[in-house]
This record gives structure tokens, C-alpha cells and sequence, in this order.
């Protein structure tokens, strides 16, 4: 993407760019921790372009929707079905993608 100044953006830059409107009041992903912690691939840790899952000291994932991307990748390679319930965020609330 080639802004306004025609300096390329690093992911990093774009991703600043992005404005969140959490929803306090209702996740919007939820995860189910007992097939969560059976999962020996984990590939949400590496798949999540916004990096939201972690790797707690326990073993056990840490997980925050709050800088979500609504991509739904890690819905898509979770190993586990029904592991991760994602829905889009209530009106109003989430991502907005803003370009610069």
C-alpha cells in the first residue's frame, strides 16, 4: 500500500492505522478451554496475524479479543471443531480499517 507521502507501509505502520472499538460488555470469540488444552498443534499461536494468542507458563492459551482483526483464521485452523466460537462483534463494535 502506497500512501498519501509514497512511502511504503510496514505491517506494522498499517496495522497502527487500525482503530478498535471493543465491546466490553460481550466477546465476541470464546474460547473452550478443555479442547484448548488437549491440542498438541496450536496453530493459532503462529496463524493469528494480530498475534492475540498465547502461550501461558501453565501451557494453557492466553487469549484477547480486543486487538481482533476479524479475519477468523484461527476458527479456520483450529484442529478442534467447536474449540473456538467466533462470531463478528454487536453493531458498532470491532475493527475499523483505516488507510493512510
Amino acid at each position: 500500500m502506497m500512501p498519501i507521502s509514497g512511502k511504503r507501509l510496514s505491517i506494522q505502520d498499517r496495522l497502527a492505522l487500525v482503530k478498535f472499538d471493543v465491546d466490553h460488555e460481550e466477546a465476541h470469540i470464546h474460547l473452550e478451554r478443555v479442547s484448548c488444552s488437549g491440542c498438541g498443534e496450536r496453530p493459532c499461536l503462529y496463524a493469528c496475524p494480530a498475534g492475540l494468542y498465547t502461550l501461558t507458563e501453565a501451557g494453557g492459551i492466553a487469549f484477547d479479543y480486543a486487538g481482533c482483526l476479524e479475519c477468523g483464521t484461527c476458527r479456520v485452523v483450529c484442529p478442534k471443531p467447536g474449540a473456538i466460537c467466533w462470531t463478528y462483534p454487536r453493531g458498532s463494535c470491532g475493527v475499523q480499517y483505516r488507510y493512510g
